[in-house]
This record gives C-alpha cells, structure tokens and sequence, in this order.
C-alpha cells in the first residue's frame, strides 16, 4: 500500500509540474499567437482585396447568415472600393475558414484559411489552381459545383474532395448573400 502511495505522489508531482509549465508557455505564448493570427487575417484580405489601402470593420449582426463571421469595407483613398467577408462553412473535417474579396458585383478572390481538411485532398483547396476558379464571377449567382466540367456559375470540384469543394462553395456563397444584403 505504501508503494502505490508513493507512485502515487510522484505522479501527482510530475502531472502539477507538466500543467503548471504548459500553463506558463501558453501566458507568455498568447499574445504573440493573436499578433500573427491577426497579420494572416490582414494578408488573407489584402489577397482578396490588393487594391484596398486599409479594411474597416463592420457590423455584421444585420447579416442574416450565421456563416458569415467577419466582415470589413475594403477602403482605397477614403473610399469604399469593395468588402471582405470571412465566412466558416463545415467541411470534412470541421469548419473551413474562407475569406472572399467582393467589388461591384463581382468576386474579386478567395482565400482559404486555417482547416482540418485530408491533407492532399481536402487540403487542395488551398491551392491556386481551385480558389482562382471563383475569381471574377458574378456575385449575384448561387455558384455550384461540378465532378465532370464547369459552367460559367460551377467550379471544378477537387478530385477526392467534393465534400471540402462543396463547403468552400458554400462559404463563398454566403458572403455573395452578404455582399448582396450590404448594397442594396
């Protein structure tokens, strides 16, 4: 008995060490992970949106899509020039972020943000070759997508991934709806 009390001890003493260090690293890790979470946000929307000087935030609870969790006034010479919308639809494997750039009527990039999708499936869509397909189309247009050929209002489906295609479709098409409700 005196021996499992003993392990006992050493287990407890080694598990409050472990936790007491993991604590300490993520209080002084915390604020460094926010500042390079918040310049990857800004990269993703100067990507969507290059011609945009500066992004300012705006309230998105009049947005009746619980998709959409961000968006921001893409701003040129204090002018509005478009909008930014950070949207998190379910993919395969959970919630894919996607950040879609929009300027009069028309999509002006996507980007796909932190996932958990397959890696070489799911994850190819963060490849240029899938999130160029969505440049330029009109964004009053339910975008579909397809195994076999795209039209004009389809994307080209990753091979393996249709689940992952079809949620970052989904994404993009909430922050059209988004976009859309803004303007008019």
């Amino acid at each position: 008995m005196k021996e499992i009390m003993n392990l006992g001890l050493k287990l407890l003493l080694i598990s409050l060490i472990a936790a007491l260090s993991l604590g300490y690293v993520n209080e002084i890790t915390k604020d460094k992970i926010a500042e390079q979470r918040a310049i990857a946000n800004e990269r993703a929307r100067k990507a969507v949106q290059p011609e945009a000087d500066s992004f300012n935030e705006i309230d998105i609870s009049k947005i009746d899509d619980d998709l959409v969790v961000e968006g921001f006034e893409a701003v040129k010479d204090d002018l509005t020039i478009g909008y930014v919308f950070k949207t998190l639809p379910k993919g395969y494997g959970g919630g894919v972020e996607v950040i879609v750039g929009i300027s009069n009527g028309a999509i002006t990039g996507v980007r796909i943000g932190s996932h958990n999708e397959t890696p070489g499936l799911g994850a190819k869509s963060t490849d240029e070759s899938f999130y160029s397909q969505y440049e330029n189309m009109k964004a009053n247009q339910e975008i579909g997508v397809s195994k076999i050929q795209k039209s004009n209002s389809e994307i080209q489906a990753i091979s393996g991934a249709t689940i992952t295609s079809k949620a970052v479709t989904t994404g993009v098409n909430s922050a059209t709806k988004a976009y859309n409700a803004l303007v008019q």
